[in-house]
């Protein structure tokens, strides 16, 4: 049986995803701002401790992304490479190190989905919306000040987050909290549905040939929603700190454990 992932199959036609590595190009919109620290602490896996500058900093962030394995096919079949996400950022440090966390996350496609349980995030499907930058005609925002830009996530039928950026100058970096190697969990429950694991890691991972472009800063606006099936309103908005657009490209390969439960079934 050949392919990457399932379904495993004679030719590996039917595999979800091809095997790495795997290249991303897109652009993103990003709020960060402050909450509850201990809302934060809440989210960190044992032995992890709050950040030591800004503990209680988040980032929200909405991606388009266009995706593809190394023959780069799928960009010939684009309902295989292009998908939205957004992702919650939070930071801490664990053995010495910093690092960002990702504790909550939505996409739209079942690629990227099941793409990111490999890699340690824990994906949603989602229903998400960005206003796309124009460069002719008036249906949009041009990347200048003044430049007004939304975005919403819903799941589940129930919108829970949105955004309002408004561009006001050029900036360097798109902000500080996503600035870490990720430091992510893979967990799979053992069939027997014991309580018992069938993997348990902790792991990271980061990119690499990574580029940024067109970085724009501005003033943010972010509400969040309560629902009966997410969390994600549980880290509050206390202040912003600032919003942002940028176009990124990055790739990626592998990651590492860092800890493993050697008897998960145990």
């Amino acid at each position: 049986m050949s392919g990457f992932l399932f379904p495993k199959t004679p030719s590996g036609r039917s595999s979800l995803i091809p095997k790495p590595p795997w290249h991303y190009s897109g652009e993103m919109l990003t709020v960060e701002y402050r909450t509850h620290p201990d809302r934060v602490a809440e989210l960190l896996p044992e032995g992890a401790t709050l950040a030591g500058d800004d503990p209680g900093a988040v980032a929200l962030i909405w991606a388009d992304w266009q995706s593809a394995g190394d023959t780069l096919e799928e960009t010939l079949d684009p309902v295989r490479s292009q998908y939205k996400e957004v992702f919650a950022v939070i930071r801490c440090e664990w053995e010495g190190e910093s690092w960002s966390r990702c504790p909550y996350i939505w996409v739209d496609k079942d690629f990227a989905l099941v793409r990111g349980y490999h890699q340690g995030y824990p994906k949603k499907l989602g229903d998400i919306w960005m206003t796309r930058p124009i460069t002719i005609g008036r249906a949009g925002p041009r990347l200048e000040a003044g430049g007004r830009f939304g975005a919403t996530l819903a799941a589940a039928g129930r919108r829970i987050a949105e955004i309002r950026i408004d561009l006001v100058e050029t900036k360097s970096s798109p902000g500080f909290v996503n600035g870490h190697p990720m430091l992510h969990n893979r967990y799979w429950p053992a069939i027997e549905s014991d309580g018992s694991a069938s993997m348990d890691e902790l792991v990271t991972m980061r990119g690499y040939d990574g580029e940024i472009a067109d970085v724009w800063a501005g003033d943010a606006e972010i509400e969040l929603y309560e629902s009966p099936t997410e969390e994600l309103f549980l880290l509050e908005p206390l202040e912003v700190i600032g919003g942002y657009y940028h176009r990124v490209g990055v790739s990626w390969k592998g990651g590492t454990t860092l800890m493993r439960n050697s008897d998960p079934a145990g």
